[in-house]
């Protein structure tokens, strides 16, 4: 006999067997498998190398301890809502931040711009995690290789802080135009950039960071091999190991000679700095960056939660948690450069550096300062890789998982094949870094990638979730989710006070545009140029997702775009148990007319259900109309 063939939409899962309705299914997609793994990849992935080498230097530069005034402020205004915004879509939809944006498919630009930025992000961000790894093997000596002068890559001008102590009795040394061994070893040795010209003339392969960069994407690659319950088992260490190396870092810092005066340097308030709008400019840069807001990270690591999980409860903890490691990492560094500042007998603000510099230079010449300086020179850096590994895992993530979402059938059975081909894509590409001249494209690349193209994805997310979505659905399906509306502090940073915010600082970023610079290095125009396209182009993708989802609906152009700003059809919580109110079965698949009315608008037929679907339609619509 010949078995009747039930149409696809008519089916329930279970009678597909294996079929393409069971690959979408959220089981296939995968869940954290312990209730912390979430919360720590999210400490993990905010808690970074920002946190060490920007935020101590960035509060000295802005009034000291007075910078956590607005630091504080900004927090409140910027850094929680937004961040519980990116929780509360991803936790919702259990998609990632691709595959979001059927909320409003007009936008699935943004998307596409996030993931360009976080690529290139990602492909630095691992550079770094090669050089932390370099001076890893260094440490793992009797002598600190840049302890001494003497050495082949040394110069003329190198200057030890030994010979400077034992001659500060005697002669003066003329100490500006000395260069400490570090310095040497960091420039000439580490990265040869005495064989480049600069950033047009990249110069040989440096073999040695290559295959550490290899090495740190065979890394990643393991930890996020198998999604979220291989990288949420990882971060239970990376992202609790850093702690316990920075309270040593501290307990040390804080018992040597001269620590006070590094301390009193950092957090002595200087409250005429708050009248200048820089500082505020600064605060808010700074919250932006060390939370990861727009990166994707958040909103991939909530998509893997339970629909009912608390991130109300979680985005306080992370953010918070954020904030007070920031300042504790400003006591680690600061009490060892106060005392760096009286060996060497010069002024605090004349050892102190930002970025790189801090990390790759300062704090290793203060190393080799102690007793036991392989010891502690290994413990930083271990702390350093640990801090960058897990923020790379959040990138990854971001990526592959963005990407799985949209072909879910093709890619998410092979997901670790997949993850393989992206490392290996970007190692290639991260290749130009491990040159001579790798240092320059590093600088132009951390420059540009996520500046002011970040703040449009940002503030176009928080402009289409509360103005094109809808701030009374949005706050209903949070209602749906964790049982309560969110209150009147969400609600008016939502609509007002964090787009304006970032509205401020995106204008502040074009108005005060410096061209980008190493140490005493100008980047040619051609360059400064590349960098600027490199932020154009992810906000370019917003107009072209949606030139994209205009020409794929029907009628006149108004009505076209006003269909594609409405949410998909399938748009909500992806169990059905949890679907309630407007959105009660409208997965494909569910035994309801709205899902048979597409099938109708699509082949013709089923007419038995035309009645009830248009009525279900209607009720919606009218719900739309109520609320515009």
């Amino acid at each position: 006999t010949v078995l009747p063939i039930i149409p696809d939409l008519l089916m329930i899962p279970s009678d597909q067997g294996d079929g393409d309705l069971e690959m979408e299914c959220p089981e296939e997609r995968g869940n954290w498998t312990g209730k912390l793994d979430f919360l720590l990849s999210c400490i993990g992935y905010c808690v970074g190398l920002g946190n060490v080498w920007r935020f101590p230097y960035r509060a000295y530069t802005n009034g000291g301890g007075a910078f956590l005034v607005p630091y504080f402020i900004m927090l409140a205004i910027c850094g929680i809502p937004i961040f519980f915004m990116e929780l509360s879509l991803g936790q919702f939809s259990s998609l990632g931040p691709l595959a979001v944006w059927k909320i409003s498919p007009l936008f699935k630009g943004v998307g596409m711009g996030t993931i360009l930025i976080v690529s290139l992000v990602a492909i630095y961000y691992n550079m770094i995690i090669a050089y932390v790894l370099f001076y890893l093997f260094a440490s793992l000596t009797s002598n600190l290789p840049w302890e001494h002068c003497g050495n082949w890559w040394n110069t003329d001008l190198c200057l030890d802080h030994q010979v400077i102590k034992a001659g500060n009795a005697a002669i003066p040394f003329n100490v500006t135009n000395t260069v400490s061994p570090s310095e040497e070893y960091w420039n000439r040795y580490v990265l040869h950039i005495q064989g480049s010209s600069g950033i047009g003339d990249p110069g040989r392969i440096r073999w040695n960071l290559c295959l550490c960069l290899l090495l740190s994407w065979v890394i990643v690659y393991l930890c996020i091999l198998k999604g979220v319950k291989s990288s949420g088992k990882v971060v239970y260490f990376t992202a609790t190991f850093p702690y316990f190396i920075l309270i040593m870092l501290l307990i040390r810092g804080v018992t040597l000679e001269g620590a006070w005066i590094g301390i009193k340097f950092y957090l002595t308030p200087q409250f005429d700095h708050l009248l200048s709008s820089k500082v505020w400019i600064e605060a808010a840069l700074q919250i932006f960056y060390s939370l990861g807001v727009g990166f994707g990270g958040l909103l991939t690591f909530a998509s893997y939660n339970t629909f009912h999980q608390n991130i109300y409860r979680d985005t306080f903890i992370v953010t918070l948690g954020n904030a007070i490691t920031s300042i504790l990492a400003g006591f680690a560094i600061f009490s060892v450069l106060g005392y760096m500042s009286q060996e060497l007998g010069i002024p605090v603000n004349q050892v102190a550096k930002a970025g790189p510099g801090l990390a790759f230079v300062v704090y290793p010449q203060a190393m080799t300062m102690l007793p036991l300086s392989p010891l502690w020179s290994f413990l930083f850096f271990f702390m350093l890789l640990t801090l960058g590994l897990d923020s790379q895992f959040a990138f990854m993530e971001t990526i592959v998982t963005a990407v799985t979402d949209e072909f879910p059938y093709y890619l998410r059975p092979k997901k670790a094949f997949f993850s393989a081909i992206i490392c290996i894509a970007m190692y290639l590409m991260g290749l130009i870094l491990t040159t001579e001249g790798g240092m320059y494209w590093l600088v132009l690349l951390d420059d540009y990638s996520a500046g002011f193209g970040l703040m449009v994805v940002v503030i176009t997310t928080c402009l289409v979730v509360t103005r094109v979505y809808g701030m009374k659905r949005f706050c209903r399906d949070i209602h749906m989710m964790l049982g309560f509306q969110p209150g009147l502090y969400f609600k008016a940073c939502w609509m007002f006070l964090s787009p304006a915010m970032m509205m401020a600082l995106l204008v502040y970023n074009i108005v005060k545009y410096q061209p980008s610079e190493y140490g005493s290095y100008r980047f040619p125009y051609w360059a400064e140029v590349l960098g600027i396209l490199m932020g154009l182009f992810s906000c370019l993708m917003i107009p072209t997702g949606m030139v994209v989802a205009v020409l794929r609906e029907e009628g006149t152009l108004w009505e076209r775009i006003q269909q594609a700003s409405r949410p998909a059809m399938n748009w909500g919580p992806s169990l059905e148990e949890n679907r309630t109110g407007t959105y009660v079965a409208t997965l494909a698949g569910s035994q309801s007319p709205k899902p048979l009315m597409v099938h109708m608008r699509k082949y013709g037929g089923i007419t038995s259900y035309e009645n009830t679907a248009i009525e279900v339609d209607k009720e919606i619509e009218e719900e739309e109309e109520s609320m515009m």
